[in-house]
């Protein structure tokens, strides 16, 4: 999937510039030609990898922009012709990930965007596996639009086969990660709810037993 960025920059040339080259680069530019525009689209689009914001714009500066920002999680690095240290403090004090001085070098940008979203990464929170999409914040599994319900134990289950397909895991393995280390049961727990996943899922073919050892989840071989 491409990466997202939300663009805050009144400088239309600018803006044209930036977001060509990360077309370019296979990312998804959004741009919003002031602070204020940015700030009224998050409520119901705050879906970005990484924002760039100037600092000098009309109606809200970028200053003010990265408050409302702040709370999606949204890593930020600052587009300016500033280039005095006392708005490189405030931006940086305030968390901005990076600041980077106007005219620059747009190798240079994306290098530093590139780096930028390589330490603030978050976690995936789907996983798309045999058809399946599996929404891990939302303990949910769907075949298209039609949601499988599985319990706890089986959601945790098939997490952990997705996470790991086609790699063989033992029984006892698959009762540490999923049930926990202290988990006191037996290895017949593991065979009980990988059936229960082969039924519901419809993946019988797909969730190998591997003899001797345990199961694996097979895709793409």
């Amino acid at each position: 999937m491409s990466k997202r960025i939300l663009i805050a920059e009144d400088d239309t040339a600018i803006a044209r510039l930036i977001a060509m080259n990360l077309k370019a680069a296979g990312m998804e530019p959004v741009v919003f030609p002031d602070g204020e525009a940015a700030a009224q689209s998050l409520p119901a689009d705050h879906r970005y990898d990484l924002a760039l914001l100037d600092i000098m714009m009309p109606k809200k500066d970028g200053f003010a922009l990265f408050q409302d920002i702040k709370p999606y999680g949204i890593p930020v690095i600052f587009l300016t012709a500033k280039d005095d240290l006392d708005s490189k403090i405030t931006g940086l004090q305030d968390g901005a990930e990076d600041y980077i001085v106007k005219p620059f070098e747009m190798l240079e940008l994306l290098v530093r965007m590139e780096k930028v979203m390589s330490r603030t990464a978050k976690p995936a929170d789907t996983l798309n596996v045999c058809g399946l999409t599996v929404r891990l914040d939302e303990h949910r599994v769907l075949r298209g639009d039609i949601e499988i319900p599985l319990k706890p134990m089986e959601f945790e289950l098939l997490v952990t086969l997705a996470k790991h397909k086609n790699t063989a895991i033992s029984r006892e393995d698959l009762l540490a990660m999923v049930w926990g280390v202290n988990y006191l049961g037996e290895t017949r727990t593991v065979d009980v709810h990988i059936g229960q996943l082969r039924k519901k899922l419809g993946l019988q073919k797909q969730i190998v037993t591997v003899p001797k050892i345990g199961y694996r989840l097979e895709e793409n071989l």
